[in-house]
């Protein structure tokens, strides 16, 4: 989705210099609370978030974008389509994360929209997912606003999660 744009936000391939920035978002408190694993430091925590990433863009597994504010030209988030394995079966997933300051403003249903929309037009599936903690409440309106409902209920890496579900 490298290039993509909506009214506020570009998408680009995340990339390094993001680090500092992204730090943020594992330093904040509401991050981690809908997660349940072993929690490292936010910065061991960052790096190997880009790891992820940077194995997701080589692997051709999808990927983050990093969401960047048209106006200012800061990094509001990532956003972006992933492979995942779901239950034994191969989904491809809306995924969205934003920086604490960025939340409550719409930006995360504005790329979630757009990489609904960008999935369907190239039909790369003919149905997408959410996985959302049973808990987090913010995400779940965000994928109800994106046209998604409860297909589910599962665990998915330790996590009791919703899969949000919208077909094409």
């Amino acid at each position: 989705m490298n290039g993509q744009q909506t009214g506020r936000l570009i998408f680009r391939l995340i990339n390094y210099s993001d680090y500092d920035q992204w730090l943020e978002f594992f330093k904040d408190p509401q991050t981690s609370r809908y997660r349940v694993y072993e929690k490292d430091d936010p910065e061991t925590e960052c790096s190997n978030w880009y790891a992820s990433q940077f194995e997701r863009y080589t692997n051709n597994s999808g990927g983050m974008n990093a969401l960047i504010e048209k106006n200012t030209g800061n990094l509001v988030g990532h956003c972006g389509l992933l492979m995942q394995n779901v239950d034994n079966n191969s989904e491809t997933e809306i995924a969205y994360s934003l920086l604490p300051q960025y939340r409550n403003k719409g930006y995360a249903t504005e790329a979630a929209i757009k990489c609904r929309d960008y999935a369907f037009e190239n039909m790369l599936a003919s149905s997408l997912i959410s996985i959302i903690s049973i808990t987090n409440i913010p995400s779940q309106q965000v994928a109800v606003k994106v046209g998604m409902t409860i297909d589910k209920t599962t665990t998915y890496k330790g996590n009791e999660v919703n899969i949000f579900r919208i077909f094409k």
